[in-house]
């Protein structure tokens, strides 16, 4: 924990060594530095440079010698309220400055993300990204096609799922694709009634995504995550058109 602390204030693992090497030591010389910590003169003085211009480290003469001690500890926590300074200003930088000016750059064009995932842990992912891109918008809803020989499969690897979803304050609307399927808190259901088999499918509308859900050979799951405002659009007008019909 002291070195993951160190590293995040910008010191390498030989600078955390020397500096603590030279809290025990108190002034000491280069060759006494390198003896007690291990550490060759000629890499232990360069770090001791590094450290001199991050102010842990300061030099005074002794006669032709060159004394080194450290700084009080107290100076870390004043490098940390430094980078803390510098990182808010960068965020800030980065929301009202950099991302919209990098916006502007795109393409009026717009493009669709594509991405693949595979069996549980991926379906995981999928059903995740639905609650996190939902939750933050104004309104909170979404939009399923779902068939009955997924159900079993769907939230196999999320249980809690429904119970994340009613505790976002998340709305769903299902239609279902033959019978079955569960009612729950802060979802409406509606069935379209199918003769025969249907094939094990889920598709989410939660603009501006679109995600495909379905089983390949042996119950193993695999899902479509598009990413487009165009293609989530009209898919959500296909579904509110049926939806009424219903």
């Amino acid at each position: 924990m002291i070195q993951q602390a160190f590293e995040m204030l910008g010191l390498t693992p030989k600078e955390t060594q020397l500096y603590q090497t030279l809290l025990k030591l108190g002034p000491s010389s280069i060759r006494d530095i390198a003896e007690h910590s291990g550490i060759n003169r000629g890499t232990a003085y360069e770090s001791l440079k590094q450290l001199q211009t991050k102010g842990i480290v300061s030099y005074f003469p002794k006669g032709k010698r060159r004394l080194f001690t450290a700084e009080n500890p107290d100076i870390l926590l004043n490098l940390a309220e430094e980078k803390r300074n510098r990182l808010n200003k960068t965020i800030e930088n980065l929301k009202n400055t950099i991302i919209p000016n990098l916006h502007q750059q795109q393409p009026d064009y717009h493009q669709t993300h594509v991405r693949y995932y595979e069996g549980d842990d991926g379906i995981e992912w999928v059903l995740r990204d639905i609650l996190n891109v939902v939750s933050q918008q104004d309104h909170k809803e979404y939009c399923v096609f779902s068939s009955k020989p997924i159900r079993p499969f769907l939230y196999r690897p999320f249980p809690n799922y429904t119970k994340q979803r009613v505790k976002l304050g998340i709305n769903v609307k299902v239609i279902a694709l033959g019978d079955g399927g569960e009612e729950a808190q802060l979802s409406e259901r509606k069935w379209i009634k199918t003769e025969g088999s249907v094939d094990a499918s889920y598709i989410a509308i939660y603009p501006p995504k679109c995600a495909i859900i379905s089983l390949a050979s042996n119950n193993f799951p695999s899902a479509v995550v598009l990413e487009s405002k165009d293609i989530a659009k009209a898919q959500q007008i296909i579904f509110d058109t049926l939806w009424k019909m219903l």
